[in-house]
């Protein structure tokens, strides 16, 4: 009989040590950090670093928070501006689906499938991309054995990657809190899911659920179990880096809500005299200003004296500080500033080009991105159209177009337009009218108007022959 060796004996240490599922679950869960998102998603709603700042005062040498000084907390909201302003860039107009092989069979089934639903849902995906780096669509065959899909929160999704296959997806935790002391987790792997519960800290599997681990999804007679074969979550990032918009400008948002708040505390303030005694006979403070509101005098010795000073605002200062910090927060917010000064009564096309250039850069890194998350959700509806036999659907024949919402100066552009009659395409033309929202209808109304025109045409031929006798030919 052979003796072990230590590669067996290695293995069966491993084995009997290695962490169980729970434990690689909790492990996971505790150390997943959502902090960063959270903080973008507060700043959308207005709930900026502001509304926690505290005014401190010393008593007897002890710093203390000072609950009587004025302390105005005045939140900009630039950063709801500048993701709002990508956002309806982007996606403003219906993004349109389009086939590469112009199959209408294709993007009947896939409008089919998908419905008006997704015209709110792809807003929804870039606003919490750009809030928190990236958000997560998942794709799933829902109770009446259709297709469906639905955002999932991307602080309620921890990945789990394989980076030696190119950062490859291989499993991923989904959880959401029940109550206080529970939370619910979902394990799903490429193959299944499976479901646990944690109960004040502890991880156990859930005893809620009938069958577990469970399918992604059954056949239509809902008894053979089905697979994607892949995790069925989607990843839409904002850039490479998964960073949000509010990490590139978060201090500057910051200066400018303590300068602005600074400010209004001064003018407040300034509504109360500050009062300089000389002289004054008594000991506190609060005892002067209930003789003086009570008596209207105040008692001073021979050579006391009483005076009045005001604050005053550095205004020019502020003015400029303040120009400055907007001016940074879209600069590096890369947005539009819609202030009447910078953008003008009527700007050419060239100055508004010009300006939307930082704008049109950032919505460009996260259309990429978002491009390629909507080639995987095509194969997703690739696959469940196979599963379901609806026929077939070719996932890379699938374009996606976002129609950019950009300001013009329609003016300029409905004159370059009649100066290319003859030179390019009637197409080419009505693809770039300001007021041709879709060029097919607008070359279908074109040509129903010339038909009117040739059949008025033809009936005034016909009744100028009818009053001359019957045309020339009659007279001849």
């Amino acid at each position: 009989m052979f003796e072990k060796t230590h590669t067996d004996e290695l293995i069966r240490y491993i084995e009997q040590n290695a962490p169980t599922p729970s434990e690689i679950i909790k492990e996971l869960f505790d150390s997943f950090d959502p902090s960063h998102m959270h903080e973008g998603v507060r700043y959308y709603k207005g709930e900026s670093d502001i509304l926690n700042r505290k005014i401190y005062s010393y008593e007897d040498g002890v710093k203390v928070i000072d609950t009587e000084a004025t302390n105005e907390k005045v939140v900009s909201g630039f950063h709801k501006i500048l993701v709002d302003q990508k956002t309806a860039y982007l996606v403003g107009e219906p993004m349109v689906f389009g086939s590469r092989s112009d199959n209408q069979e294709h993007l009947d089934l896939l409008q089919e499938l998908i419905g008006e639903r997704w015209e709110d849902t792809i807003p929804e995906l870039i606003k919490g991309a750009s809030n928190k780096g990236l958000e997560w669509l998942h794709p799933f065959v829902n109770e009446e054995g259709e297709f469906d899909y639905m955002i999932i929160p991307a602080e309620q999704l921890i990945p789990i990657y394989d980076y030696s296959k190119r950062k490859k997806l291989v499993a991923a935790i989904r959880f959401y809190q029940l109550d206080d002391n529970i939370t619910k987790l979902e394990l799903w792997t490429s193959d299944d899911v499976t479901y646990y519960e944690m109960i004040n800290g502890q991880i156990y599997l859930d005893a809620t659920v009938e069958v577990n681990p469970a399918p992604h999804f059954t056949d239509v007679e809902g008894v053979e179990w089905k697979s994607w074969g892949r995790v069925p979550f989607i990843k839409f990032a904002n850039n490479e880096e998964e960073l949000s918009d509010l990490h590139f400008y978060k201090s500057i948002i910051d200066a400018y809500d303590l300068l602005v708040s600074d400010a209004q505390n001064t003018l407040s303030d300034m509504q109360s005299l500050v009062w300089a005694l000389v002289g004054y006979e008594g000991e506190k403070l609060d005892e002067f200003m209930a003789n003086l509101k009570r008596y209207k005098a105040i008692k001073l010795d021979t050579d006391g004296d009483v005076k009045t000073i005001r604050a005053e605002v550095p205004v020019d200062s502020y003015k400029t500080q303040i120009d400055i910090l907007k001016e940074n927060i879209y600069a590096f917010g890369q947005g539009v500033n819609p202030s009447p000064d910078i953008i003008g009564d009527a700007p050419s096309g060239v100055a508004l080009t010009n300006l939307y250039s930082l704008l049109d850069m950032k919505a460009s890194i996260l259309e990429r991105k978002f491009t390629l998350a909507l080639r995987e959700f095509m194969w997703f509806v690739g696959e469940y159209v196979r599963h379901a036999k609806l026929g077939n659907l070719d996932y890379r024949d699938i374009t996606f177009t976002f129609n950019k919402m950009l300001l013009t100066n329609e003016s300029e552009i409905i004159d370059m337009a009649q100066k290319s009659q003859g030179i390019i395409s009637q197409t080419t033309i009505l693809e770039n009218h300001p007021w041709v929202k879709d060029v097919a209808q607008e070359m279908a109304r074109i040509e129903e108007e010339r038909q009117k025109e040739m059949e008025l045409f033809d009936n005034y031929n016909t009744t100028f022959n009818q009053l001359n006798g019957g045309g020339v030919d009659d007279q001849e």
